[in-house]
């Protein structure tokens, strides 16, 4: 599959919008999402396997979607837990303004979608859901893993979906491992579950003391 369009800032070919319906967080709703972008035809496999498997988010907080796309994982925090303070980061301009657009139209007010360099550098989030973009490559998967990962406040947790065939089995180690060196007793890194051949990956700042 040729995907790099959507790990680029500015995707090349014209902007074709269209209007899906959706089901997220228990509910149908109306959303927009566009051409050279992540996932364009509606929820794939991979966030609706997440979103079947994974505990609701909790009504407060600071929660974080890396990687928004148009905004399944962000939007349905937002719908889930309005008194949240829901952040999206995307490098891709155009998903970025759909999922700042949908959240919009869903009156989402407390949901905010940034570039990465543009999140504040001390922000810490409760919690974290990704579908990470696993064919950016390893370098850079691990590059941004390690950027997100270690904003978990104590006590926060970690969600992510990776397809089994695309390297989950051997991610979650290097997960534990990288986090360990870098941060020594503070994370753990587990497998939550899996579903329709993806892992489900958790991860947990420990609480000091």
């Amino acid at each position: 599959m040729d995907s790099a369009h959507y790990f680029s800032a500015e995707p090349v070919g014209p902007e074709h919008r269209r209007r899906l319906q959706v089901s997220l967080a228990g509910r149908t709703v109306s959303v927009q999402t566009a051409s050279h972008i992540f996932s364009p035809d509606g929820i794939d496999k991979g966030t609706a396997a997440m979103l079947r498997s994974v505990p609701e988010p909790p009504p407060t907080g600071s929660f974080l979607d890396i990687g928004c796309g148009w905004g399944p994982l962000a939007l349905t925090l937002g719908l889930h837990s309005p008194a949240a303070e829901v952040t999206a980061v995307e490098v891709n301009d155009r998903a970025a303004q759909l999922c700042r657009d949908n959240a919009a139209a869903l009156g989402l007010e407390h949901l905010t979608v940034y570039r990465p360099e543009e999140v504040p550098a001390g922000r810490t989030f409760d919690l974290i859901w990704s579908n990470p973009p696993i064919r950016v490559g390893k370098e850079t998967l691990h590059a941004l893993l390690l950027q997100w990962l270690p904003r978990l406040a104590p006590g926060g947790r970690a969600f992510l979906v990776v397809q089994k065939n695309l390297g989950a089995d051997s991610l979650l180690p290097w997960i534990a491992t990288a986090l360990a060196e870098r941060h020594p007793g503070e994370f753990t890194a587990t497998r939550f579950g899996t579903e329709k051949g993806f892992r489900i990956l958790q991860v947990d700042r420990i609480l000091a003391g």
